[in-house]
């Protein structure tokens, strides 16, 4: 495969994954105004379990069926690879089919670990009950999709992967979003009705994708069975050994990758219970959970999607330049990965800080009192942003230069930390405690993570902490002159009417990049890590 294709696919993979996540960010603002706070703390409740029984169904198949299949062909042995799909198929539909079962089974134990039945206010057991056996049907389905993924990016073949993932999103926003208004809108039906079969989005959505899939198989078998019966070489491996080797590289994969969905199954078992015992009433306590978990969730994880697919693109160059020992490529590539998370990431954070209230006025109207709680979580929950940023990032650098061990063990102290200190530090901060538990434990991943890299890689650390400080140094003064225009624009256009918060988000965010840029742009930072090949970029003294 050439350099080109290698840069192509990359791309096409990379632009198919922020798109997704963006709609997926996006579609939360029209949801929640239909649904409500506590809509979305019924709609976490479904999707929280669903997601950690989807990592754990997959297993981090994508990416390992692909190295392996990969692995096997640049060898000139396709019969391998495709022995693989034709068992894993089965395999991964036994799973799928096993992780719906469960989810299906323990839905009744998992909202009565929730809800207090006795309390009449917020949701009803039922409801969540209801929630998560509608989402768990997807899992029957998207394990068996995984599989077909990876076989193709083994083939060095993206489009039929980033072209169903984008149509496996898109007809899953429009399910939830229609099928709820129709519901509440036309047919004047309960909430947690529409929450229910909103979920269940996610089975419709993966049809969707699956159709794709299907349409490239077909499009594609004859030349896939070309390959397969050209092949000159096969390797023989029993199923076993197989499947062996495919767990050594699937399993640490899929446990990084479970790190944001654990984070959320501790706070969906102890974050409702815990708020209740300080004296909340369950719909208040509900609705600063739908508040933390989804909306201002959602609303973090822009600057991480942002940086995350920036980065993509550089990540691969990890592993190639260690296997080779180009010693020189590797600390460059790491340097400049680095730097690309803290420039987009801090500032971002910082915003998001500074402009909790029009953000969340914005972009999820609704009472004086969901303003006052949406906007006071997420000013302390944006700086956590940065941390899901790096943890990324330092968890692929890992698997780059096979020390992803050391990126499990962090993940496990800062989920073992979230689980001992979540319940605690609730008791003593409220909703914040629940933050404040989640930033702590991903410093302890981070900082297993970071050293790893700087033991294994032989990384210095002196270059990226003075850039860090610059950044740092040019966020503060952003942050500065946006707080004071969001002071001075609240008091001509006060947070009262959409309308409003529209108008001061839009002038502050402008004005806030604007700053940002410039210093960037003028101090030659932007231009070293970006690339002066953009010309805007390039200092001009």
């Amino acid at each position: 495969m050439s350099d080109k294709q290698l840069i192509r696919g990359t791309m096409i993979l990379t632009a198919s994954i922020f798109l997704t996540k963006m709609l997926g960010l996006i579609y939360i603002f029209p949801f929640q105004a239909l649904v409500g706070p506590t809509g979305l703390a019924l709609y976490g409740y479904g999707y929280t379990p669903y997601t950690v029984l989807l990592s754990l169904a997959t297993l981090g198949v994508p990416l390992a069926v692909s190295k392996f299949v990969s692995k096997y062909n640049a060898l000139g042995d396709y019969r391998t690879g495709q022995r693989l799909l034709k068992s894993g198929l089965i395999v991964m539909t036994v799973t799928g089919f096993i992780a719906f079962l469960l989810l299906f089974f323990l839905a009744n134990p998992i909202a009565n670990h929730i809800l207090d039945p006795n309390d009449l206010k917020g949701n009803s057991i039922a409801d969540a009950v209801f929630t998560i056996r509608m989402v768990s049907v997807a899992l029957i389905i998207v394990p068996f999709m995984a599989i077909i993924r990876g076989y193709f990016q083994g083939h060095q073949s993206m489009g039929p992967t980033a072209i169903s993932q984008v149509v496996e999103q898109i007809i899953r926003i429009i399910f939830i979003l229609v099928l709820a208004y129709f519901i509440l809108e036309v047919f004047d039906g309960r909430m947690a009705t529409a929450v229910g079969f909103a979920t269940f989005g996610a089975f419709v959505g993966a049809l969707g994708g699956l159709a794709v899939l299907l349409f490239y198989w077909k499009k594609r078998a004859p030349s896939l069975q070309k390959q397969i019966d050209e092949s000159t070489i096969d390797h023989q491996i029993p199923l076993r050994k197989m499947y062996k080797e495919l767990f050594a590289y699937a399993l640490p994969i899929s446990f990084v990758g479970l790190a944001i969905p654990l984070y959320q199954t501790v706070d969906l078992m102890t974050f409702v219970p815990a708020m209740r015992e300080l004296g909340f009433t369950q719909d208040v306590a509900e609705k600063y959970y739908g508040t933390f978990s989804q909306a201002s969730h959602k609303l973090i994880l822009i600057p991480v999607s942002v940086a995350t697919a920036m980065s993509l693109t550089i990540l691969p160059t990890v592993t190639n330049a260690f296997i080779n020992n180009e010693t020189d490529r590797l600390q460059r590539t790491i340097t400049q990965t680095y730097q690309i998370i803290l420039f987009l990431s801090i500032p971002s954070a910082v915003g998001l800080m500074v402009l909790s209230e029009p953000v969340y006025a914005a972009l999820y109207p609704g009472t004086p009192n969901d303003l006052a709680v949406g906007s006071e979580i997420l000013r302390v929950y944006a700086p956590v942003a940065i941390a899901f940023s790096i943890f990324a990032v330092t968890g692929a650098l890992l698997q780059g230069i096979n020390q992803q061990k050391y990126a499990v063990l962090g993940l496990v102290l800062g989920i073992v930390f979230k689980f001992v200190f979540n319940g605690i530090f609730i008791s003593l901060f409220a909703a914040t405690g629940a933050v404040l538990a989640t930033a702590i434990g991903y410093l302890l991943a981070i900082s297993v993570n970071v050293w790893a890299i700087g033991k294994f890689a032989e990384f210095n650390y002196s270059y990226v902490l003075k850039r860090f400080m610059l950044i740092l140094i040019f966020s503060v003064i952003m942050g500065a002159v946006v707080a004071f225009l969001n002071y001075g624009f609240q008091q001509l256009f006060p947070l009262e009417t959409w309308l409003n918060a529209l108008l001061v988000l839009l002038i502050t965010v402008g004005s806030g990049a604007a700053v940002y840029f410039n210093l960037s742009i003028r101090s030659g930072v932007a231009g070293q890590i970006l690339g002066d090949r953009f010309t805007i970029l390039k200092n001009k003294k």
